[in-house]
């Protein structure tokens, strides 16, 4: 008679789920008998009856030859893995996806545009017209997200079967944010299913987030004192170091759900809130998102990091000016008449009636702050899924949708990217339907900066 098999233990606890049939064994000799073994692995509820035989496999016990496979670096007698074909089709999905992402030997762009249908397939199949921006700046943003969008595994494909390649899925994303066209539309437009649409979208959002990260800062002392002189050359406003401006971003919520009252804002519309400090090239330095439009200017900007930073000394903290007169003037931003009168935010005098110093302050003060102006309303303009109304958006997901574009678009400043100068210019206005506000709180220290700058520009200094 044979020796008796036995399973040898293991350098680590064999899963039950990995002992799913075993193989009937035999000893080589004729007419040996069925055995029953138990792994020391496992408790003895886990007794194993071996009840096949696959000869690919063998372990020599004794004189017999076994069936077994290795696991942990020992020989383990067990059977076929449960999901195999499974894991199968899983590495014939990845190798699909290699495929799909090598470079191959025409340009993807001629092969990805002669899927367009729909609408799209009725205008001129442009890159630049698609996209709003160029094959330069594209082929960056792919560079920033590939790692993240090609190391995660996804069946992601066309309607004819077709694995999405990296430049598809950026492609796709570009394209529903920046049009802002319904996941329906962008589906039948290149031929696939909606859903893939939104999960494509949203991998992407989720990588520009972390890899883009760096697209949107607060200026390093180099890029400030660069930044004070451009503000000065537009109005001759001293040491202003940005513009700060909010806007509204709709959306179509139900009004029956008592919950959405807190995103009804003063013009009775639902909204939410984006805070934005820019720089003289229309590029977002700072920005906060997220808060309901119930909220006006004060509360956002009270809540805002820049706030907090500020008041603590630890940001606008730079070298004082000086003037003619020993007139000092420290580092501050400027707003309209929305936002609070602070030591380092200057905004509008206020009322009728004002001294021609202080018209002539209101007015440099206006046109300087117009870059704000015009960098949301670029903003809405380029990456029209934040313009009009969304409908029925999740509203845990818009704010990082909201933030994305802002790092979009000041990727195609930081690239200076041609299309954007091409593109049909928008209006200034970034909340047409939107009367303007007004703030009545006022710091003292923000008077004095704010009366010694309107006595600087309108040339009448004390004697």
């Amino acid at each position: 008679m044979p020796p008796p098999a036995t399973l040898g233990r293991c350098p680590h606890p064999v899963p039950t789920d990995l002992l799913y049939i075993l193989p009937l064994l035999f000893a080589r000799l004729k007419g040996s008998s069925l055995r029953t073994c138990s792994s020391p692995s496992l408790p003895s509820s886990n007794s194993i009856s071996l009840v096949s035989f696959d000869p690919f496999w063998t372990l020599s016990v004794g004189f017999a030859e076994l069936p077994c496979r290795v696991l942990g670096g020992r020989a383990v007698i067990m059977g076929p893995v449960r999901g195999l074909k499974k894991r199968k089709r899983a590495e014939k999905n990845a190798a699909a996806r290699v495929t799909a992402a090598a470079p191959g030997s025409g340009d993807w762009w001629d092969d990805f545009s002669r899927r367009i249908t729909g609408h799209l397939s009725k205008e001129p199949r442009k890159f630049e017209s698609i996209f709003k921006i160029s094959r330069k700046t594209f082929n960056y943003i792919c560079s920033l997200v590939r790692d993240d969008l090609m190391a995660r595994t996804s069946n992601f494909a066309f309607t004819d079967g077709k694995i999405l390649s990296l430049e598809d899925q950026v492609a796709i994303a570009l394209r529903r944010l920046g049009s802002g066209e319904s996941l329906l539309n962008i589906g039948v437009s290149f031929g696939m299913n909606h859903s893939t649409v939104s999960q494509v979208t949203w991998r992407f959002v989720e990588a520009m987030e972390e890899r883009g990260i760096y697209h949107l800062k607060w200026p390093t002392s180099p890029e400030m004192e660069d930044i004070k002189s451009k503000f000065e050359e537009i109005q001759g406003l001293p040491n202003c170091c940005g513009a700060i401006d909010t806007t509204h971003i709709m959306m179509c919520l139900p009004s029956v759900d008592a919950s959405n009252k807190v995103w009804v804002d003063y013009e009775k519309k639902h909204s939410m809130v984006l805070q934005a400090v820019v720089d003289p090239d229309l590029r977002f330095r700072d920005i906060i998102t997220g808060w309901p439009g119930s909220m006006n200017e004060v509360p956002v900007l009270q809540s805002s990091g820049f706030f907090k930073m500020c008041e603590k000394g630890t940001r606008l903290n730079g070298e004082k000016v000086e003037l003619p007169e020993k007139l000092e003037v420290r580092e501050y931003v400027i707003g309209d008449s929305g936002f609070p009168l602070l030591p380092w935010l200057l905004t509008p005098y206020q009322g009728k009636d004002l001294a021609d110093g202080k018209i002539e302050f209101n007015k440099r003060l206006s046109a300087t702050r117009m870059v704000a102006q015009r960098a949301l309303a670029r903003l809405k303009g380029m990456w029209k899924i934040i313009q009009g109304e969304m409908w029925r958006p999740d509203k845990h997901r818009l704010p990082r949708i909201i933030y994305v574009c802002c790092l979009l678009h000041n990727i195609a400043i930081d690239l200076e990217d041609e299309v954007r100068d091409v593109m049909p210019s928008s209006s200034d206005e970034h909340d047409t339907s939107y009367k303007q506000q007004f703030c009545d709180i006022t710091d003292d220290n923000g008077s004095i900066l704010r009366d010694k700058l309107s006595r600087y520009l309108s040339g009448r200094l004390p004697p």
